[in-house]
This record gives structure tokens, sequence and C-alpha cells, in this order.
């Protein structure tokens, strides 16, 4: 029907230079995920000129130097196997969980040096150089790694003990009289 009295209602250009709802038309497809990283991840481990991997683990006050190259897959801690020096299960599994992810378990040897804090905070700091170390040897371990959270590095401290209390926060006993 045409409308005499408001010419600008039968032009047929009018109508279509207005922006229409569409349902899902005019959306632009989406383009494909890929699993590699749109930016390189930051390397924090090294690799020296004889091909050894290096990286460098801390946990509360514990700081763990790992060396890493392939061979038998022996883990040696300050010297010592790591199934005499980590007694605890959960600490050995820990040990192990970055190189099971990464299915280098058996195929690496590993040296770790390791000092400060106690077991579960040594642990935890092999576990980081263990998981920088594997980094820095195969670049494609990283998107792994970053997955089960084996680089992120565990910032939590003891809070500090303050003047006038017993412990951090723990204070004397109240008197009134």
């Amino acid at each position: 029907m045409i409308d005499q009295e408001n010419p600008a209602n039968n032009d047929p250009v009018a109508e279509s230079s207005a922006p229409q709802l569409t349902l899902g038309g005019g959306a632009p497809a989406e383009e494909a995920v890929s699993n590699e990283p749109a930016h390189s991840p930051f390397i924090r481990g090294r690799i020296d000129q004889h091909g050894v991997a290096t990286g460098t683990g801390r946990r509360k006050t514990a700081v763990a130097r790992v060396r890493m190259k392939t061979g038998s897959g022996t883990i040696t801690i300050n010297g010592r196997p790591f199934e005499e020096y980590f007694v605890l299960e959960r600490d050995q599994n820990v040990i192990k969980a970055p190189l099971d992810k990464t299915s280098n378990l058996g195929k690496l040897d590993v040296s770790v040096r390791v000092e400060g804090g106690g077991t579960t905070g040594q642990a935890g700091a092999t576990m980081l150089g263990i998981a920088r170390a594997l980094q820095a040897l195969n670049n494609s371990n990283h998107t792994t790694l970053a997955e089960h959270g084996y680089l992120t590095r565990d910032s939590r401290m003891v809070e500090r003990k303050k003047y006038g209390f017993k412990k951090a926060r723990k204070s004397f006993q109240f008197s009134k009289r």
C-alpha cells in the first residue's frame, strides 16, 4: 500500500539504509582456535653448552636448583635417591608429576640441590624447578605444564611475628584489672 502523505515511507532505499535487526545472520564467523599460545611464553629455565637444562624453583623459604639431562631416569636430591630424601609418598608424587605429565618419567636424569624450609616446601620448590627445566628442554611442554599449574610459583609465605604479640597475630591474654 502506497502512502500518499509521506513519500519517505515508500522509498525502498530509505528502508534498506536503516539498521535492521537480524538473528544470527550478520555475525562474523569465529576463527579456528589453535592449541598454540598466541604469544611466545617466557622461558625461565636455561640450557648450557653441554645440553643440560637447568631450572630454579622456590616455595616458602626453600630453593631448589635443578639440572636435567637425557639418561636412565634417576632422580637424585642432595646426592641421595629421591625416595630416600623425601620419605612421604605425597612429596614423591609431587616431584614426579611434571615428568609424568610430559611423558619424560624414566627418560631424563634429574639432579637437585635443595636447601631451606621444610620437606613440603622443598618438594614444591623441586617440582617448580623440574617444570622450568622441562620447559627449557622442550618449548612444546609449556602448554601441558601451564595447564596443570606446574609453572606457577606459590607465593604464600609465613607471616612475620610482630612486636608485642606472641606470634604473628596471637596476642597475650588481656587483663582488665
